[in-house]
């Protein structure tokens, strides 16, 4: 086979203590999966089934000093537990969902707000307030081996080290194995795929120049400093 074009590069995250990395297909979001984040949305925080939304391979980035997004007034942090999928499938049981998972990661749910309040109030799809270049920093990924599956601990974010968001990974409304079940029936899960878990209350602005820091408990930390 011959591709017409220069065959792009594959996105990749590394995994903590090891020289292997991991190729990276989708990432696939959770949206408003703590209830306390989505009453501050202005949403009902009961256990409704949940929704999801995609950001392309290519928005994955470690921390480190990254630009300023373009286009956006009023760029927000989320911080997620992100869960990495070693094998893949569909109609998946709850009960086995987390034998699919490789590991797990830090990341940030970076979000241009002005774009997606816009496209909310035009009902129109907000891909480019969610997916754009960078939009989701991320840690290495620490194997199950590692760190087994985390249901419980602190997930925390800090803006030039005052906290912003802080709660409990027990607070999700849809836990870990439920939402990878669930989502399977969507969409066959594959290898490779980033399921990012969704954030705790106290999203708000980022400016250039801010320090970001991210804490998951027994997963790791992320830190992403924006250029002035």
């Amino acid at each position: 086979m011959t591709y017409a074009i220069e065959t792009p590069a594959v996105t990749t995250v590394p995994i903590d203590g090891s020289d292997e990395v991991f190729p990276v297909v989708r990432v696939l979001c959770v949206g408003r999966n703590y209830a306390e984040h989505a009453v501050e949305m202005g949403h009902d925080p009961d256990r409704e089934p949940p929704f999801f939304f995609m950001k392309p391979a290519v928005a994955v980035v470690p921390g480190g000093t990254l630009p300023f997004p373009s286009a956006t007034a009023d760029l927000h942090h989320e911080i997620e537990l992100v869960v990495a999928i070693a094998t893949g499938g569909a109609a998946i049981a709850t009960a086995d969902a987390l034998t699919h998972v490789f590991g797990y990661a830090v990341g940030l749910d970076m979000t241009r707000r002005d774009l997606q309040d816009q496209a909310k109030q035009a009902r129109r799809p907000w891909d480019m307030a969610k997916g754009f270049d960078r939009s989701a920093p991320m840690s290495p990924i620490r194997p199950v081996a590692a760190v087994g599956h985390p249901s419980q601990g602190a997930i925390w974010l800090r803006v030039n080290g005052e906290v912003r968001q802080e709660g409990d990974l027990a607070q999700q409304i849809w836990k870990v194995p439920e939402t990878l079940a669930y989502l399977s029936t969507l969409v066959e899960l594959r290898p490779g795929d980033l399921v990012m878990t969704g954030t705790p209350s106290g999203v708000g602005p980022v400016r250039r120049g801010d320090h970001l820091e991210g804490h998951v408990d027994g997963v790791g930390d992320l830190a992403v400093t924006y250029e002035r």
